[in-house]
């Protein structure tokens, strides 16, 4: 058995933290500036985290490679399983030739490719972010931004920078609910805390998703539509939070958004931009279709709506939960310095995971679009050849993200972090930001800092709720960068091997915004306290 620790130099935590922060420190500079491939590059970071594991925190060799392949095997159901479901439900989509009827109907909202990015990358996105979350609304938007005509890589940077406002509340609030249970703080307190903190933020995405698009131009002609449909997104999502339903916050939100800028398009429209660098020409013209057909073209996100919606049903959810097996993984026996077992259980949820859902989506969606049964193989099988790179980048990352917390190395930088007294509070964000980077998930950090926060919250006197929220707040700025949401973002868009180039171009927008966080918790904490429930 295995008893973690956390400061193995032995009196310094600051040298443990940077011996702890090795594996991550290699996997961004290798894909931000030395330009690696990030199948490479994660497996580098893999190797160092696992000699960092044996040799300095003392973890078996056999403990520490189980441990790898325990992350591994739970990156399958979790994330591979999704993206590749998703990617498939759009390429059926494409392969019919429902996607331009899809791109149109956009065009008839508004014919400026800017605006239909807010609307597919911010409004659409949040909504399945609401409902399904791990990656799917990156795959989905960066997909979609990708057939409006926006280039790859500009497509792939959308899709991530949209994907931070709805985090965490996505599936539902389930990152809000894993905070609970691990923190011990009200779930109605944590949801509306949070709900007091992303909404700030949310006002400020489509002035960014407009800039990145079009520069100073952008803003500067489209403002109006941009400001709408933040301020509205950001209200919905508070009111929800903190008056209706936290699991609805991000649906309230990205309805509410939506429908806002639609009434506001109304009136307004923005001055047409003319050549757009990153837009092609080509692909601007709008064709005029049939409801049937715009209904159809429509029909696989609906789909997606309704089956996540129907999963949600108490009942549904007792039948799906039959296919559910969970088990401890064998040979993963750890207790953490307290002497209390860590927990490895493996859940096989084989009929409510998110992919399955998704794949029972691509069925129906084949189907309804007239896909025949051989051609839909066919695409799978493109679909998977399609992701050959992407799926052992996510295998290495997910093992490195497990090793890395069973062998105690995440706690060692939480806790480095945490000696900092009341400036904790600016910290605590970075926290949540550091989890998701590592594990691509809210709900993860969620999971593996919750109970840190509030033990540092009673230890330096601020308010505990704050910093449980501030990692669930500050967690979904880590999604960007996430190396899972980056292969998930080059994948939809077919640039499968560029990861460390869209790393370099949203890095900036994620500490930016993070530095705002930050800030704004740290008043949270003294002067803006009135802000809190």
């Amino acid at each position: 058995m295995y008893q973690q620790i956390y400061d193995p130099v032995g009196g310094s935590l600051l040298l443990s933290s940077a011996l702890a922060a090795l594996p991550l420190l290699t996997m961004f500079v290798m894909l931000g500036w030395l330009r690696v491939a990030p199948h490479i590059a994660a497996f580098v970071s893999l190797a160092i985290c696992v000699l960092v594991a044996v040799f300095a925190y003392r973890m078996p060799w056999a403990t520490t490679l189980n441990v790898g392949l325990y992350g591994a095997a739970f990156s399958v159901l979790t994330v591979l399983w999704i993206i590749v479901n998703a990617i498939w439900l759009y390429n059926l989509t494409v392969q019919s030739g429902h996607f331009a009827v899809l791109k149109d109907s956009f065009a008839r909202i508004s014919p400026d490719p800017r605006i239909q990015s807010i609307i597919i990358a911010y409004n659409f996105g949040a909504l399945i972010e609401a409902l399904a979350g791990a990656g799917t609304p990156i795959a989905i938007s960066g997909a979609m931004l990708l057939a409006i005509g926006i280039k790859p890589m500009k497509a792939a940077v959308l899709a991530l920078v949209a994907n931070t406002a709805p985090v965490a509340f996505g599936a539902l609030a389930v990152p809000i609910v894993t905070l609970a249970q691990v923190s011990g703080e009200p779930f109605g307190l944590l949801g509306a805390i949070v709900g007091r903190q992303t909404p700030i933020l949310a006002a400020f995405v489509p002035l960014i998703l407009v800039g990145l698009l079009d520069g100073r131009r952008g803003i500067r002609q489209t403002w109006p539509a941009a400001v709408v449909a933040g301020l509205a997104f950001g209200a919905a999502q508070w009111i929800a939070a903190n008056h209706i339903s936290v699991e609805l916050a991000d649906v309230f939100g990205a309805l509410g958004s939506a429908g806002a800028l639609m009434l506001f398009l109304r009136v307004w429209q923005p001055v047409q931009p003319g050549r757009i660098e990153d837009v092609e020409p080509s692909q601007l013209a709008v064709a005029r279709h049939d409801a049937r057909a715009v209904w159809i073209a429509y029909a696989p996100y609906i789909l997606i709506i309704a089956i996540f919606s129907l999963a949600q049903i108490k009942g549904v959810q007792q039948w799906l939960s039959a296919g559910t097996l969970r088990f401890p993984w064998p040979g993963v026996d750890i207790v953490n310095a307290a002497g209390k077992p860590v927990s490895s259980v493996f859940t096989l949820n084989s009929l409510s995971a998110t992919g399955t859902l998704l794949f029972v989506a691509g069925l129906l969606s084949a189907m309804l679009l007239r896909v025949r049964p051989a051609a839909a193989v066919r695409t799978y099988g493109a679909t998977l050849r399609q992701l050959r790179w992407a799926i052992p980048t996510v295998l290495c990352v997910l093992a490195l993200a497990f090793v890395m917390n069973y062998s105690g190395q995440t706690i060692t930088l939480g806790r480095w972090m945490a000696q900092t007294g009341p400036a904790f509070a600016f910290l605590s964000p970075v926290i949540g930001w550091i989890g998701v980077a590592v594990t691509g998930s809210d709900n993860s950090s969620n999971a593996l800092f919750g109970a840190l926060q509030v033990a540092a919250a009673n230890e330096t006197g601020i308010r505990p709720a704050l910093l449980a929220a501030a990692n669930a707040s500050g967690g979904v700025l880590g999604k960007m960068i996430s190396p899972q949401s980056l292969a998930v973002g080059a994948a939809a868009v077919g640039i499968i091997g560029q990861e460390g180039a869209i790393f370099r171009k949203v890095i900036g927008w994620s500490l930016l915004l993070l530095l705002a966080l930050s800030t704004l918790v740290y008043l949270q904490a003294g002067p803006l306290a009135w802000m809190l429930p």
